[in-house]
């Protein structure tokens, strides 16, 4: 109950720097698994739990954001077939994505108060629950 309620109340310094970027969660969560190498729509679907419709949908906002855009993959055994599209970070979509990942990653007022034992501890805890 103590760590869900210190996650709810350090949320706003999140969804601030999102909303600086004029982006949603979802979209930041989207953006965040899209390189410069890209992904089809399909893959990008299971990862993200969702279907291909809205995997598509995310993506039509990403790339109206000039975050994202798609590519052709070419085919070896039809090079003319182009319905398979990679999407890829742009670099705006890359700096925004360092841009989020400093906000994110800065931490909360109530961690730099705790003793370095008790932030010993708390990364001690942090890297078991990471590791599952």
């Amino acid at each position: 109950m103590a760590l869900f309620d210190f996650l709810m109340r350090s949320a706003p310094q999140l969804l601030e720097a999102q909303q600086s970027h004029e982006l949603t969660p979802n979209d930041s969560r989207s953006l965040f698994s899209l390189d410069a190498d890209g992904k089809p729509i399909g893959v990008l679907a299971r990862e993200w739990g969702c279907d291909p419709s809205t995997a598509t949908w995310l993506v039509d906002r990403l790339e109206r954001s000039g975050l994202a855009d798609r590519v052709a993959l070419r085919c070896v055994a039809l090079p003319s077939d182009r319905r398979v599209k990679l999407v890829r970070a742009t670099e705006k979509g890359s700096g925004t994505k360092d841009d989020l990942q400093a906000a994110y990653y800065r931490p909360p007022a109530e961690i730099a108060k705790l003793s370095p034992s008790d932030l010993d501890a708390l990364i001690r805890i942090c890297r078991k629950l990471q590791d599952g």
